[in-house]
């Protein structure tokens, strides 16, 4: 193998955008910035735009052009992008490699994805609040270059091994979503086959309380044994302890006078991510919440946590077609409270949360194998990645 390391600036014109921040219109040319390089392509979902003026002036230093690489270098650092049509935006703290005939641009792309650079670069990332790698920093980074020939050769080999993965990928991912459909039918057939004797009541007659989580959330401190969660860490039958905020013991008591959640209290998240539903389990962690999750205390005497938890999770369509909002989607108290429910007696109800909790460990232990096979693959493709830049793919 007659490769040879050179550093990145040796090989290809490495630029970045502007570090500016223009005056941003409502009409214009959109402004990439890192934000904006999502799954090898440009995002356009969130951009900003930028007058004629502007756009002039900042390709003057860094003109995106087809066959190009961008690469992200504020914040998430990675993403490499391959240019395959004529851009015509402009760019902001993202690093450009302009890559010449003699060179393959994929070829670039796959080796700045494969997960020793990225290591190596999230390693050597400066920064507290908002970690970055800089333009001296990607110029001096080495890179194996074989000849044209082989890069292409490479390029192709990875090509055909990729698109099988993905491939296989789509086929578990479908698997994974028909597992949670046919769990999504069998409860809807449950709860469509209403006999005699169920009754319907409302949401509000049937829990001793209904209310959601703090609406000005106290400020957190670094480090402490009280909890604050958002409907990020509720989903449907766990609670996610990763990420929260912290409070001070104060806060927390003040905080708790609200919610005061205990063993068997059912929450669900009500704000952005409308419908997940979860029975709190006996308590480790004692915590309060956020606006975006609402805490549903059932009367013991009238339903079971667990056969409501089923029952709202039957009812997800309902509360997402009739939440209100515009940047975000929300189910109001007052709503959520006057929602009527059919249920039969608490024998019954105990009955059919036996047969859903099976069929509910039947499909969370398919949708874990299907995952498993998920992350192989992902796997596979990182351990793929590394060979070829180790010359084991020619």
């Amino acid at each position: 193998m007659n490769w040879e390391n050179k550093k990145l600036g040796e090989v290809y014109d490495v630029r970045d955008g502007t570090h500016d921040s223009p005056k941003y219109i409502e009409v214009g040319y959109p402004l990439v910035t890192s934000k904006n390089l999502k799954n090898g392509e440009v995002n356009f979902e969130k951009v900003k735009f930028i007058s004629d003026t502007d756009f002039i002036n900042i390709n003057k230093r860094s003109k995106v052009d087809k066959g190009d690489v961008l690469f992200a270098m504020i914040g998430t650092i990675g993403n490499p992008t391959l240019i395959t049509e004529e851009p015509n935006y402009a760019i902001k703290n993202v690093a450009l490699f302009k890559v010449g005939k003699e060179q393959n641009g994929q070829y670039l792309k796959y080796y700045l994805e494969s997960d020793s650079v990225v290591s190596k670069m999230l390693e050597d990332a400066k920064g507290t609040t908002q970690k970055f790698v800089g333009l001296g920093y990607l110029r001096s980074f080495e890179i194996p270059i074989p000849t044209l020939e082989e890069q292409k050769a490479i390029v192709a080999k990875l090509d055909q091994a990729f698109a099988a993965i993905d491939q296989a990928k789509a086929n578990i991912e479908k698997n994974i979503a028909n597992a949670k459909e046919l769990f999504q039918s069998k409860l809807n057939q449950i709860f469509s086959q209403k006999a005699e004797g169920w009754e319907e009541r409302t949401l509000q007659e049937l829990c001793e309380k209904i209310t959601d989580g703090s609406h000005n959330p106290p400020k957190g401190v670094e480090k402490s044994s009280y909890l604050m969660l958002s409907s990020k860490n509720v989903f449907d039958d766990s609670i996610n302890f990763s990420n929260p905020r912290y409070l001070t013991k104060e806060d927390f008591i003040s905080e708790n006078k609200r919610t005061d959640v205990k063993e068997n209290d059912v929450l669900l998240t009500i704000v952005g991510t409308i419908g997940r539903v979860a029975v709190v389990p006996r308590l480790d962690n004692y915590f309060v919440l956020q606006r975006s999750v609402a805490v549903l205390k059932p009367i013991p005497t009238e339903i079971n946590s667990r056969f409501l938890k089923y029952t709202l999770r039957n009812a997800i369509v309902y509360l997402q077609e009739n939440s209100r909002g515009v940047a975000q989607k929300g189910i109001y108290l007052n709503q959520l409270k006057q929602i009527n429910l059919f249920i039969p007696n608490l024998l019954l109800q105990q009955q059919i949360v036996t047969q859903l909790d099976q069929l509910q460990e039947q499909t969370n232990l398919l949708v874990t194998k299907y995952q498993q096979k998920l992350a192989n693959l992902e796997e596979l493709k990182k351990s793929i990645l590394e060979k070829a830049f180790k010359g084991e793919l020619v």
